[in-house]
């Protein structure tokens, strides 16, 4: 397991119990999303599943690729993952 300072696990951690949440706000496929993220279908099942922790730059990928949506930038906001830059 890598080395994630207690921060990014926590990160990790919340985004990994919110991705089927983000994903269906969306209304976009596993393999849509792992396309926009740059991982395979198969790792990105295995992450929401919970069977495999993603890695940080999966983890940044993945804020920024939800970050660029309305829907669910509010998401992220709200769980603390990103600051609202609007304020």
């Amino acid at each position: 397991m890598t080395n994630f300072s207690d921060e990014q696990n926590r990160c990790i951690d919340i985004l990994t119990e919110e991705l089927p949440i983000l994903r269906a706000r969306l209304r976009i496929s596993q393999a849509e999303l792992s396309r926009g993220v740059g991982i395979s279908r198969q790792t990105y099942s295995l992450i929401e599943t919970k069977k495999q922790r993603m890695t940080w730059v999966t983890y940044m990928a993945m804020i920024a690729f939800f970050g660029s949506y309305s829907k669910t930038r509010k998401e992220l906001i709200s769980l603390g993952l990103i600051d609202d830059v609007g304020k």
